[in-house]
């Protein structure tokens, strides 16, 4: 294409959720934008009318908004614009690049049948013929493909890709009700849109022959055309219902960080060295189109669930702590006034173990337990007289504190498991089960900051004031 400033698309069709491919196609477009100094557009392909509701077109939006993967101008509707399709369409008819069709379903049916029994495609006896001789009835448009020699795809993934246009039909253009087909809208929308490369998964890979006679025949500049290799399931299957997750929506459920998944979803297909973990900066910096790799990529769980694990870590306790709130609201659980703040104060001592937001919400879930706290049986029967005088020798030594941190609290249990001549292993599991009640926890220090000083003392005085 001419040099001029480059202009990459999504454009997904509203059918009610967002493939985790079509996010990826969407992250490569946006970082290849963004690379280049360029702008990333989208267009909504709505013609499907009965699955293009308003709810379906808002899953795409909210889906690329939570990655963070928004336009740099307003989204084009595929549907609104049917009258410039057939406008291109008559552009074509003028241009000799294109014909009206005339067969009726009966005769189109015979060709069908006899190209299949001569191994060709089917060829419209209108083709070639005089409008003049056009019959008063319905018509669709096809476009006058060339039969022979071959259509060149220069793609910036596969390389050179060569089909035989002999192979390639007369696709229709125009349906007899004067309703556009998906070929013609894509090539109109995308040159209207001064889209200057087609970045799109290569189950596309043959539309692009079709699509580069439409452009040539309409006199454009051909994009750049870049076909991305599917994403498969751990097994190598295409991804279905059975590898769990397919969208958007089914990740971040899941617990996963939109940046987790741009680093993640950046990494198939395409890579910087032996680079795992990069910033969104790092990212645009490095990506171009031309290094994405032509194999399927499989979805690897195991990596995906430690680069969020480290996400995590990276991550400010206050946004960790909202979105904790959201996973314990599903779950019913009755949050009270100064809950949110005991989730903040609590994520940092639990987080480096969890690897998606649900396991953090129940990490945390030991520090909103409400007193008295009900110990789990094996800890109860442990609750000796020996235990509690013991534990209790434990509480004077901590009340008397003067600091109430990390550090201080491992020196304090060490200090008294020195003098009791036991290990803490005598009393840190029933210690552990008194201040959580049963519940994951992480060290006891951690755990005792994290519950506050009059916390940490109060569920102890619960369990020594328990009747044995």
């Amino acid at each position: 294409m001419p040099d001029r400033p480059v202009r990459t698309r999504i454009a997904p069709s509203p059918t009610g959720m967002m493939h985790i491919g079509t996010a990826r196609t969407a992250l490569f477009n946006w970082l290849y934008a963004r690379h280049t100094g360029g702008k990333f557009l989208m267009r909504i392909e709505d013609t499907d009318r009965e699955r293009s509701t308003e709810e379906a077109v808002q899953v795409i939006f909210d889906g690329l908004k939570w990655l963070g993967l928004e336009a740099d101008e307003e989204p084009v509707f595929q549907f609104v614009r049917a009258d410039r399709h057939r406008e291109a369409v008559d552009d074509l008819l003028a241009r000799g690049a294109a014909y009206r069709d005339y067969m009726t379903p009966e005769e189109l049916e015979a060709e069908r049948e006899l190209a299949r029994a001569e191994g060709r495609v089917v060829r419209s006896p209108w083709r070639d013929a005089s409008p003049n001789d056009a019959p008063d009835r319905p018509f669709v448009v096809r476009l006058k493909a060339p039969q022979d020699g071959e259509t060149l795809v220069q793609d910036a993934v596969k390389g050179e890709v060569r089909f035989q246009n002999s192979h390639l039909d007369d696709l229709i253009l125009l349906r007899t009700d004067g309703t556009p087909t998906y070929n013609l809208a894509v090539v109109v929308d995308d040159h209207d849109m001064g889209i200057t490369h087609v970045i799109r998964g290569d189950d596309h890979l043959n539309n692009a022959a079709r699509q580069t006679l439409i452009y040539q025949g309409l006199g454009w500049d051909v994009p750049v055309w870049a076909h991305l290799p599917l994403i498969h399931g751990p097994d190598g299957a295409k991804l279905s219902k059975r590898h769990g997750a397919q969208s958007v929506t089914d990740f971040e459920a899941m617990g996963y960080l939109p940046e987790t998944m741009r680093n993640y979803l950046a990494k198939l297909g395409w890579g910087h060295g032996d680079d795992e973990i990069f910033s969104d900066e790092q990212a645009i910096a490095w990506f171009d189109i031309v290094d994405v790799v032509s194999a399927p990529a499989r979805l690897d769980w195991a990596k995906l669930n430690h680069l969020n694990n480290h996400y995590i870590r990276q991550a400010e306790p206050v946004r960790l702590a909202g979105l904790v709130e959201k996973v314990l609201a599903s779950r019913d659980w009755p949050l009270e006034a100064g809950d949110i703040a005991v989730i903040e104060r609590t994520i940092p001592f639990v987080r480096d173990g969890a690897k998606t937001i649900p396991e953090l919400a129940d990490a945390v879930v030991f520090a909103l337990k409400r007193r008295p706290l009900e110990l789990p049986e094996k800890a109860q029967a442990a609750m000796t007289e020996e235990m509690l005088a013991r534990l209790s020798r434990l509480r004077e030594a901590l009340g008397a504190l003067p600091h109430w941190d990390v550090r201080d609290l491992e020196a304090a249990i060490r200090a008294f498991a020195e003098r009791e001549g036991v290990g803490i292993g005598k009393f840190g599991p029933q210690l552990r089960a008194v201040l959580s009640g049963g519940a994951p926890a992480p060290d006891l220090a951690g755990a005792m900051v994290a519950l506050t000083r009059e916390e940490s003392l109060g569920r102890l005085d619960d369990a020594l004031s328990r009747p044995a």
